[in-house]
């Protein structure tokens, strides 16, 4: 019995800098949404509108909690069949958030974000950056079969 195996398919990668600015986190917002959409994801569907919300909350994390003077924020998507990943890396090694899953109280005025990361991903974690000062945050997201 002769069966053909076709290689698995490459994972589909998107990376670059941003300013850590209100501007480059809505651009990175964008260009997740647009890179998700080239990749088969359209913009109307759960999976872009869900990593999209994702990316927002991380990267208005990175300008308003991770601002480091100078410095930008880097973003990485990856994508698989089953797994859309996004990473987002900022320089300020000393405000790390907590892996909590707990609603904040409902008079705050902040804190909902990573709550909200934490219910539409399926994993996320923090983890330090490699070879400098600063931190990665990361959110993954099962992709739903359409």
């Amino acid at each position: 019995m002769n069966s053909e195996t076709s290689p698995a398919p490459a994972a589909l990668e998107f990376s670059t800098r941003f300013t850590s600015s209100p501007r480059g986190a809505r651009l990175a917002r964008r260009l997740v949404a647009h890179r998700l959409d080239t990749w088969g994801h359209p913009y109307t569907s759960s999976d872009n509108e869900t990593l999209a919300l994702i990316a927002a909350e991380l990267t208005g994390n990175a300008v308003r909690h991770g601002h480091v003077s100078g410095r930008d924020f880097h973003l990485r998507l990856t994508g698989t069949t089953d797994t859309l990943h996004i990473e987002v890396t900022d320089t300020r090694t000393e405000r790390v958030p907590l892996l909590s899953s707990h609603e904040p109280p409902g008079d705050a005025e902040s804190g909902r974000g990573l709550f909200v990361v934490a219910r539409l991903a399926s994993r996320w974690a923090v983890a330090p950056r490699v070879g400098a000062p600063g931190k990665t945050v990361w959110a993954e997201l099962c992709v739903s079969r359409q």
